[in-house]
This record gives C-alpha cells, structure tokens and sequence, in this order.
C-alpha cells in the first residue's frame, strides 16, 4: 500500500521530506537501529528537481543544527555513521553537471562531514557501464547486504524511476541488482541503474512527486498499475512506501 502525504507545492514537498528524512535517520542512529542493526544508515539518493532540492535543504538543517550549540541542541543526522548510494548514475565523469553524484556532492555531501569511503559511486566515466553495474553488485553486497533503509525516488511523466523506463530491458531485469543501460529514451542515453531487485530490499522507499505532467503516472502509482507499463508502480518498500506529492501531482488521485 502506498501511503500519501500531500502538500501544497514542491517548496513544502522538499521541506516536508527533508524533515521526515533527519527525523528517521536519527531513530535508525540510535544503538541497535537500522536494517542492519548497526546505528549506520544506508540510503539511496536521487537526482531531479525535488530530490535535488531535498539535498540542500538537508545541507542547510545540518547548519543550522551546527550552531544551534549545546544549550539547544536540534535533532540532526550524524554523517558519519551513513552510507550513500545513487539510484542511477549517467555514463559520465563525476565533474560533468549531469552526474547525479556530482550534483549530490554540490549539494549536500561536501558539507556534512560524510567519510569518502562512505560514498558509494559508479566511476562512470573511468570504466564501462558493464563494469560499473557488476562493481556495484559488489558494493551493495559489502555494504547494504541486507538491503538499504530509506530509497528516494523521483519519478518522470511516464512513471520512470532511477533508469528504468516503461517496457526497456532494465524494466524486467529481476536477478542484477544494478544494470547498464544504453538506450535511455532521456537523455543521456548511456546510464547505469539500480534494478527492482535492489530498490524492492528497500525498508522504506519515498517518491518526490511533483508537477501536473506527473498527475497521471503518480495515479497508477498508487493503484499498482504493471510494472512494465508504468515502472513506479513497480517500486514497493518492505515496511513503508510513501510518496510525498504536491496539489498540482496529485489531481488523479
């Protein structure tokens, strides 16, 4: 079931999210938390609009909870103790302003404190995108082996989420955790993609929707359409799927 919170634009959507964010990631801090009862977060970040929006709005709560100081102290992540991955990245170098690590770190990784070693990228652009995905494996398995603890989505008009676009071949890869793609219908089209057996380990998985070119896609998320036809609805969290969407997303629902 997909739970719903709606609110009025993408300004309340990214504020909303960014929240809700610090708050789980702090109860999954505590001693014992998390899928892997180690008080480590493993997250899933994406890129777009809302994802990216959510990135510096975390940046900037992380500030301010820095000067807060100890007299009133803010809730706030400890960067030190997540691990983060990437839905999908494009086949270019992590300086190329379409890379979603790039736009990430901009954002928010280069100003938490995160350990680099905690960054799991593809380094797309340094090897072949068959390379990257099998790499990737790797990475999920010696890092988030039991799955990651909170996956971002967003989400394009056609229901397409990380690179998994209606009816490609990615779209019904169910072994592969990551996948190459070559013929992304958005450009670029080189790009490498986390699959459904990897965002479906997912304890919680958050869609940021919003735009009325969206209202569509977003209403057969919500009723479960096929996968293939509409790969959002494809996307399932083990323990909570939520999706955060505004007014103008939600007219069909």
């Amino acid at each position: 079931m997909v739970t719903l919170r709606r609110v009025s634009d993408i300004d309340e959507l990214i504020s909303s999210a960014a929240l809700a964010f610090i708050e789980t990631v702090a109860a999954i801090q505590a001693p014992g938390g998390g899928l892997h009862k180690d008080g480590v977060a493993r997250v899933v970040l994406t890129g777009g609009g809302a994802g990216i929006g959510v990135l510096r709005e975390l940046a900037r709560l992380h500030e301010a909870a820095q000067q807060q100081g100890s007299d009133y102290p803010a809730l706030a992540v400890d960067w030190t103790r997540v691990h983060v991955f990437f839905g999908d990245e494009r086949n270019v170098p992590v300086s190329d302003p379409d890379s979603n690590e790039g736009q990430a770190r901009e954002a928010l990784l280069s100003k938490v404190g995160i350990p680099e070693q905690h960054i799991h990228g593809y380094d797309l652009g340094a090897v072949s995108m068959e390379h990257a995905a099998q790499a990737y494996e790797g990475e999920i398995r010696d890092f988030a082996p039991e799955g990651f603890d909170i996956h971002l989505l967003g989400m394009g008009h056609e229901g397409h989420i990380n690179s998994l676009f209606p009816h490609s071949e990615a779209v019904y890869e169910d072994t592969d955790h990551a996948f190459a793609v070559h013929d992304s219908p958005k450009p670029p089209s080189e790009r490498v993609t986390l699959t459904y057996p990897a965002i479906n380990r997912s304890q919680r998985i958050w869609f940021l929707v919003s735009g009325e070119e969206k209202a569509e896609a977003a209403s057969h998320l919500v009723a479960g359409a096929a996968a293939e036809d509409w790969p959002a609805a494809g996307a399932r969290g083990t323990e909570e799927t939520l999706l955060f969407v505004s007014e103008d997303a939600a007219q069909q629902l």
